[in-house]
Formats: structure tokens, C-alpha cells, sequence
């Protein structure tokens, strides 16, 4: 999660990412996908915009639902964070809410679960015994990587006769063009075709971090690419499941919903699907 990497800097590019309201919630009906997902906080109003954006499953980065009260029929999936994560509680707590398993989150980021991958593998164990199915640590980048931390986690995984059911990933594009749905096809399937698994993108947007500070695109920019990026995600056959970061502009400026009001990239989520 890079949500509390930039919250300081809300305040000043909300205004250009989420200022513009959309249409009431009831303007159009939501596409409830299976594919379909949202990375969620337990703000105001986060159960009203769960249904609204027609979400089939959401997670919260932890092991249980951190007090979110979604709507029926809206699966939640737990997570095992980080190295102070693999617990008997929360392994337990994630075995009785979930059926699957996302593992650690940016275990290659120094400010995120910040693991080696000998760690990783030493943890894996445990996960894999919750009997769940289960997705590998999520990298920030290199997921495609020859030598990289999810390349050398896989063959650790291989080596020592661990289970991973699936690759999630994440991904942020520092080209706001037209031509970032194709960068993001490029990396899935890369990562793909080198792993012979099933995708979950668990975190994607339009956020350039190649700068001292987090750069974002306008609202439009946002909206092209998120109508773009989820008829691609939904084309494709090995992505299992996808989720926009984030859910709520509380959590992050790229998010969908003020409260539950969507907007206009809101909107074009609720349609995908």
C-alpha cells in the first residue's frame, strides 16, 4: 500500500484528481464483474460506495475487514502484510474471513513490508499451512524482472517445494497518455508469460513517482484510462481479478469516491464490467 506515502499531499491534488463531482450514485447502474475490486479503508460512507461502485470483492491490506461493513455478496480477502504480520491470530483471523490469501505487501519497498527474499520464503510456510489459496508477495515493480526479488522468491518458491497459486502485482504508470493501458497490458503479460500464473493487479492508477513528489493526472486523463485499463483487464483471460487504488479520495487523490458520491472516474468504474 503507498496510500500513507502521499496523504500529506491530499490537500493540494485532490483538487485537481476529485474535485469534480459526478452524477448521483443512482444515474446509472453499477457492472458487478467478478473480476471487478477496490482497495478500501473504513472511512465515512465506505459501505454506501462499496455497493454503489459494484465491487464483487474488496481488501483492506490486514487480516480482517478493519471494521468495514460490506455489502452483501461483496467477498473480502485478507492479507498477511508483513513479517510482524504471520501471527496465530491474524493467520487465523484470515483463515475463518477468506478464502484466499493475498501474501506481503511491497516486500521490496524499504517503507513498505521491507523483506528479503530468504525471509519471505523462511514466513511462506505458515501462510501456505492456512490451507487458503494463495497469491505470492506482491512487488512493487520487476515483477517481470529476470534476477529481480519476485523472480528470485519464485525459484526460492520452486526450490523448496512452497505453493503459489497466483501473482498479484501492482503497477503505477508515469505516462498519462493513451498509451499507458498498453504499458500496463505489456507488464501483465510479461509477468505472465514468465510465471505461467494467474493475475490479480491489487493496486494500479496513474501516479508518477519518478519525481521528489507524487505527480498525478487530471480527472480526465484518470477517466480515459480507467474505462481503457478495465475493458483491457476484463479482455484478458489470465487476469483472475483487478483493483483500483483507491476506493475513497480519503485514502488516496486517484480515489473514486468523495463519501459515496462518485466521480467521473468513479462513474466509468462503476461501468466497467
Amino acid at each position: 500500500m503507498r496510500s500513507f506515502r502521499f496523504l500529506s499531499l491530499f490537500a493540494a491534488a485532490v483538487l485537481a484528481v476529485a474535485g469534480l463531482a459526478a452524477p448521483p450514485a443512482s444515474a446509472e447502474s453499477a457492472a458487478s464483474s467478478p473480476k471487478k475490486g477496490v482497495s478500501a479503508a473504513n472511512v465515512a460512507e465506505v459501505t454506501a460506495a462499496l455497493r454503489d461502485v459494484g465491487a464483487t470483492w474488496y481488501y483492506t491490506w490486514a487480516s480482517n475487514p478493519q471494521g468495514i461493513n460490506a455489502p452483501p455478496g461483496v467477498e473480502f480477502v485478507p492479507m498477511i502484510w508483513g513479517p510482524g504480520s504471520v501471527t496465530d491470530a491474524q493467520l487465523n483471523e484470515a483463515k475463518a474471513l477468506g478464502r484466499t490469501l493475498l501474501g506481503f505487501n511491497e516486500p521490496d519497498l524499504p517503507e513498505q513490508a521491507n523483506m528479503s527474499v530468504e525471509q519471505a520464503l523462511d514466513l511462506w510456510p505458515r501462510l501456505q499451512a492456512t490451507g487458503l489459496r494463495l497469491g505470492a508477495p506482491a512487488v512493487a515493480f520487476g515483477g517481470d524482472r529476470p534476477g529481480g526479488w519476485l523472480d528470485r522468491f519464485m525459484q526460492g518458491a520452486a526450490a523448496r517445494g512452497l505453493r503459489v497459486d497466483f501473482i498479484p502485482l501492482h503497477w503505477y504508470g508515469s505516462d498519462f497518455s493513451a498509451a499507458a493501458t498498453d504499458h500496463l497490458r505489456g507488464y501483465l503479460q510479461a509477468v505472465y508469460d514468465r510465471y505461467n500464473k494467474p493475475i490479480w493487479l491489487t493496486e494500479y492508477a496513474l501516479i508518477d513517482f519518478t519525481g521528489p513528489a507524487p505527480r498525478y493526472p487530471t480527472m480526465q486523463q484518470q477517466t480515459d484510462f480507467v474505462r481503457r485499463s478495465t475493458a483491457m483487464l476484463e479482455s484478458l483471460p489470465f487476469v483472475e481479478r483487478y483493483a483500483w487504488f483507491s476506493l475513497s479520495t480519503q485514502t488516496s487523490p486517484t480515489g473514486l469516491y468523495t463519501g459515496a458520491v462518485p466521480n467521473d472516474s468513479g462513474v466509468a468504474y462503476r461501468a466497467a464490467g
